[in-house]
């Protein structure tokens, strides 16, 4: 019998998707509370309320947009500071450097022994 090669695909965008679903969810709740709200008044039309609640998902959607982009902007700052900072110091002060690669193994079950010619 003929083998085929197995080949894995992986879900790879988990937090598109999780911006997302709490976009939504966000997002959603909102114009059913601002729609609810409305509706009770006495002279509100279903034009208003229908116009109000499609403002207000408008003005989340970009509210939510620019919070998430935000966010990763900040995230990947932080990343590229640290990244810089850890680089500057394997030159600067490369024992400490090395003593702190050393903790990080061990702390991951190694023995200093084993973790040495890594570090």
């Amino acid at each position: 019998m003929p083998q085929t090669p197995h080949v894995e695909k992986h879900f790879t965008a988990s937090e598109t998707i999780r911006d997302i679903i709490i976009g939504m969810s966000d997002g959603l709740t909102v114009p059913f509370a601002l729609a609810a709200g409305l509706s009770g008044t006495a002279n509100a039309t279903t034009a208003v309320v229908v116009t109000a609640g499609l403002a207000e998902i408008v003005a989340g959607s970009i509210s939510m947009g620019l919070g998430g982009y935000l966010a990763a902007r900040s995230d990947i700052n932080h990343y590229d500071t640290e990244r810089s900072r850890e680089q500057q110091e394997t030159i600067t002060m490369p024992d400490a450097e090395k003593l702190e690669v050393k903790n990080i193994l061990i702390e991951y079950g190694l023995t200093a022994e084993q973790s040495e010619p890594m570090v």
